[in-house]
């Protein structure tokens, strides 16, 4: 990301060159932070919706700071007379006390590993002139401090590289009392299924991907059919943050992601690779193929990919995608389907779904197991017996975990 100064009345909305045209857009943007600023007064989630999608989302990062914390269903934050916001007391170390996360040591090591892309992230794609080593240092202590403080938060949550990318927008945008409690629910509540112990749930939405080509356009899709989606994981796993470098423009589209439903995301790469069809068709050669998709373009027209990729998820809803029924019900994909309603659920509903998905992965890897086992030990005439003992370790399993290690060994016993 490269970042355009510190100046909080940072706009996203572009100026005409002409004096009658800057007044008439001007005049458009003071009516549009008129009623952004009338809807988060009222918390009104659908309008806050509405506004984001709209041509520059919510415009400058002073308005960002009222709406985002509502979208993620934060109370609203308080302001004065003249609409500035007013100072709120900031967590002053409490929760340095809990205790340390299983991950924050891979934090640390990711810090020192990824320095020179870390250095690229803290400002927003280029160290500026008057920027310090120091402040580097400011810049990096506050983001390992807000990763540390949500995991030690939310201790059942597991960090995954790229989550530094997702916080320091966050960060950069926010008032430092606020910057926690944003990213905690945003990671429980809508990036949640990146935070389990693997990747399953994160390839099961990735699998979305092919299907939306194969309805939107079949003849794009037979031509990436080789390719697995994994191409679209830097990207969606970051909420574009790792690929979007101007700072304008990925807090233009965390407007629209925050505003959206989790799933939209994925919508949005679809589209992205459909603006790109003619240049992907001139490729046949498979390993340059999945360079190509990967690949974000450096330049795009945010406003109009974000409103083909709404119309795109109009004409071919997740309901309709048939890989969405592989997609867990306790998936932050299902549970925040409706953007608003997500804004109402707490953080304990959000690990209650945590805990389902967990058990659920706990399932299929001794499910899968089990199965290489079978295979590994397979004689025709304990075909039968292997079966039952396979339903024999899924009754376990389901209602009494406790138990799997007994069964596990039961089983191995049964077929030495």
């Amino acid at each position: 990301m490269r970042q355009d100064g510190d100046d909080d009345e940072r706009t996203t909305s572009t100026r005409a060159e002409k004096p009658a045209q800057k007044q008439s857009v001007g005049e458009i943007d003071r009516r549009k932070q008129d009623a952004i600023r009338v809807a988060c007064a009222a918390a009104d989630v659908s309008e806050l919706q509405r506004l984001a999608e709209s041509a520059g989302g919510f415009l400058t990062d002073s308005l960002r700071q009222l709406a985002w914390p509502i979208l993620l269903g934060l109370p609203a934050p308080t302001t004065d007379d003249n609409n500035e916001l007013l100072p709120e007391s900031a967590d002053k170390g409490s929760w340095k006390e809990l205790p340390r996360h299983r991950d924050e040591d891979q934090v640390q090591l990711d810090f020192q590993s990824k320095l020179p892309s870390l250095q690229s992230v803290l400002t927003c794609g280029a160290k500026p002139p008057d920027l310090s080593d120091s402040d580097l240092e400011r810049r990096r202590a506050q983001l390992s401090a807000l990763i540390s403080q949500v995991l030690r938060t939310c201790p059942y949550l597991c960090y995954f590289q790229g989550y530094h990318d997702i916080c320091q927008v966050l960060l950069l945008v926010l008032r430092p009392a606020w910057a926690p409690s944003c990213v905690a629910r945003l990671s429980v509540l809508r990036i949640r299924d990146f935070m389990l112990p693997n990747l399953g749930p994160t390839t099961a939405q990735l699998r979305l991907l092919p299907d939306i080509l194969g309805r939107a356009d079949p003849a794009l899709r037979r031509h990436v059919a080789s390719i697995e989606p994994f191409y679209a994981l830097a990207g969606t796993l970051t909420m574009y943050a790792h690929n979007i470098e101007a700072y304008h423009d990925i807090a233009r589209l965390f407007d629209v992601l925050l505003a959206r439903e989790p799933v939209f995301s994925i919508y949005m790469f679809a589209q992205i690779v459909m603006d790109r069809r003619d240049e992907i068709f001139d490729i046949d050669e498979p390993d340059l193929l999945q360079v190509i998709l990967a690949r974000i373009p450096a330049k795009m027209d945010l406003d109009a990919l974000i409103a083909r990729s709404a119309k795109l998820f109009d004409a071919h809803p997740p309901e309709k995608l048939r890989s969405w029924r592989r997609i867990s019900r306790a998936s932050a994909l299902k549970t925040a389907r409706d953007a608003g309603h997500a804004a109402g659920q707490t953080l304990a509903e959000g690990e209650a779904f945590f805990e389902t998905q967990a058990k659920e992965l706990q399932w299929l890897d001794l499910r899968n197991y089990v199965l290489a086992v079978a295979w590994a030990y397979r004689r025709p005439a304990k075909a039968l017996g292997m079966a039952v003992a396979v339903g024999i370790v899924a009754f376990y399993m389901r209602r009494n975990p406790a138990v799997v290690n007994s069964v596990m060994n039961s089983v191995m016993s049964f077929l030495s």
